[in-house]
């Protein structure tokens, strides 16, 4: 129904009005939705590039490539891929495939060939973070009304285990890519007496204890972020229904 129907008397200017207030309105009342729609897009794209490259679309597969490596390392051996063999690859698999070369920044650069298949515009860790933000804001859909938001405090904790594998990870790199602490994890080897098989604790592979830490980790980020950030936003964007209805409310009081 057009504003100019519903106040056949108001000047253009009020019905600017009432149309940006009902429009505000609208957004902040279905503001997970959007939002959840805008996640979902960003941890969606990554899987595409892979996909376009199987389709033989390299451009637009490059593209996505680019863009998400302003966000992320995109290390192969840390990175899924689809339409191969495998999901995952070793460090010595994909250095066979690309260079014998331990430099991130050329590593970086493989993105896949017809037999490995092709990879992920992510790694795994922003998969488990990126994916579990949808899902806790799918999740946080259906118990808003009785969630409470995590405390600082709470979140910090959720957060610190990621901080803690993703520092070491950074540290153990630094010895060279294959070569530091958390390649071979020596120490939870010792710590455990072997109870795993030895593929668990090398590398980065599926099912290593490197995977399964990105993994946890990540997940425990995204929904210790939407535990913590998204009742605040929802308080926030009720708080700018109540003062939009009340505007609004009150031109249509004086326009009558």
């Amino acid at each position: 129904m057009k504003i100019s129907s519903t106040i056949p008397h108001s000047s253009p200017q009020t019905q600017r009005v009432i149309l940006m207030k009902l429009v505000v309105s609208a957004i902040a009342r279905h503001w997970l939705l959007f939002v959840n729609l805008l996640v979902a897009l960003w941890v969606g794209l990554p899987w595409l590039a892979p996909v376009f490259m199987h389709l033989g679309w390299v451009s637009a597969a490059k593209i996505v490539y680019l863009f998400y490596s302003f966000q992320c390392h995109q290390l192969p051996e840390r990175s899924f891929f689809l339409f191969g063999r495998q999901e995952m690859y070793s460090l010595a698999e994909i250095q066979t495939a690309w260079q014998i070369t331990e430099n991130p920044l050329i590593l970086r650069q493989f993105i896949g060939n017809p037999e490995m298949g092709w990879k992920v515009a992510w790694s795994d860790r922003m998969v488990s973070m990126y994916t579990s933000i949808l899902l806790g804001g799918l999740l946080y859909g259906l118990v808003r009304k009785w969630l409470k938001p995590l405390s600082f405090w709470t979140f910090a904790i959720l957060l610190l285990p990621m901080v803690i594998d993703g520092g070491t990870h950074m540290f153990s790199d630094l010895a060279g890519l294959g070569k530091g602490f958390r390649d071979r994890n020596i120490w939870l080897q010792m710590i455990t007496h072997d109870a795993f098989a030895t593929v668990f604790y090398l590398g980065d592979a599926l099912g290593s204890f490197n995977s399964w830490l990105r993994l946890i980790t990540g997940i425990l980020f995204g929904m210790g972020l939407v535990g913590f950030a998204f009742p605040y936003i929802n308080d926030s964007f009720a708080d700018t229904v109540r003062r939009s209805d009340a505007t609004l409310m009150k031109v249509l009081d004086n326009e009558k």
